[in-house]
C-alpha cells in the first residue's frame, strides 16, 4: 500500500514538474516569436529606408535582369484562344 503512495506521489511530482518546464517553453516560445515578428518589421523598414536613400542598388539591379531571361507564364486558356481564332 505504501509503495502505491510512493509511486503515485512521484507520478505527480512528475507531472508538475512536467507542466512547470511546459509553461517556462510555452513563454519562451511566445518571446521568440514576439522577436522574429519584430525582426521582420525592421527589416523591412530598414530595406524600405535604404531603397529611398538608394533606389539603384545592385541588389535591385540584378533582379530585373534575371526576370528577363526568364520564361514568363503563359495561361493555357490564352493559347487555345489564340489557336481559335487562326
Amino acid at each position: 500500500m505504501t509503495l502505491l503512495w510512493l509511486l503515485a506521489g512521484a507520478a505527480v511530482a512528475v507531472a508538475v514538474a512536467a507542466l512547470v518546464k511546459a509553461r517556462r517553453l510555452a513563454r519562451r516560445l511566445e518571446r521568440l516569436t514576439e522577436s522574429y515578428w519584430e525582426l521582420r518589421y525592421e527589416h523591412g523598414q530598414l530595406r524600405a529606408r535604404v531603397n529611398r536613400l538608394d533606389p539603384e542598388q545592385p541588389g535591385t539591379a540584378t533582379e530585373p535582369a534575371s526576370q528577363a531571361g526568364a520564361t514568363a507564364f503563359v495561361p493555357l486558356s490564352s493559347l487555345k484562344q489564340r489557336s481559335e481564332t487562326n
